[in-house]
């Protein structure tokens, strides 16, 4: 039988830091070229008009513009004017 607690046993279990994900910029906001726009986990938002789609699911603007947020076919989507 130990005489002595565990050194070290309260820094088990600790949460990883969280990946920062989620949308970015709103509807109706004003973006420049290589803006994000969304990050994301797998591909929840599609990319629209004028939006790429980065290899790690990162939606960003590839021309400055009005960000739209739209639904087509039950597929949420982002886009950019150019207005």
């Amino acid at each position: 039988m130990s005489k002595k607690k565990a050194a070290g046993k309260t820094r088990q279990h600790t949460r990883p830091a969280g990946k920062r994900l989620g949308v970015k910029v709103s509807d109706g906001q004003p973006v420049t070229s290589g803006a994000v726009l969304v990050r994301q986990r797998g591909q929840k938002f599609a990319a629209g008009k004028n939006v790429k789609l980065g290899r790690d699911f990162t939606l960003f603007a590839i021309s400055e513009g009005i960000v739209k947020f739209g639904q087509k076919l039950g597929k949420k989507f982002v886009s950019v004017s150019n207005h």
